[in-house]
């Protein structure tokens, strides 16, 4: 039973710092590309940033040099993905998701419909700045 719980999310001042986790549990390898997107209140669900299972990276415009995505892949059945959040800005509030996937890559960052096709997600965790 393949399960991604997030958590780190939030209230946190502009300029501010969170680091979000993602415990994904019940796949037997890790293989698995993982990404973290977002949805603010009206707006469609949006790739932030993903890292393949080689270490390989891909970011969104409006968070490179902010946001750091790395991930631990555990043992067993059990990977960690984190997504550090620095100088956070008020248009940074939405909720966050983890997502992971098996046939997409980090070339993959914008192609979210894909993402919600293909990939398993979390329940999401929300991050308010103010």
């Amino acid at each position: 039973h393949v399960q991604l719980v997030e958590s780190g999310g939030g209230p946190v001042q502009a300029g501010g710092s969170l680091r979000l986790s993602c415990a994904a549990s019940g796949y037997t390898y890790s293989a698995s590309c993982m990404g973290w997107f977002r949805q603010a209140p009206g707006k469609e669900r949006e790739g932030v940033a993903v890292i393949d299972s080689d270490g390989s990276t891909s970011y969104a415009d409006s968070v490179k040099g902010r946001f750091t995505i790395s991930r631990d892949n555990g043992q067993n059945t059990m990977y960690t993905s984190y997504l550090q959040m620095n100088n956070l800005k008020p248009e940074d509030t939405a909720m966050y998701y983890c997502a992971a996937a098996d046939n997409l890559g980090t070339q993959d960052l914008s192609q979210t419909m894909e993402w919600v096709r293909e990939g398993d997600w979390g329940q999401g965790t929300q991050v308010t700045v103010s």
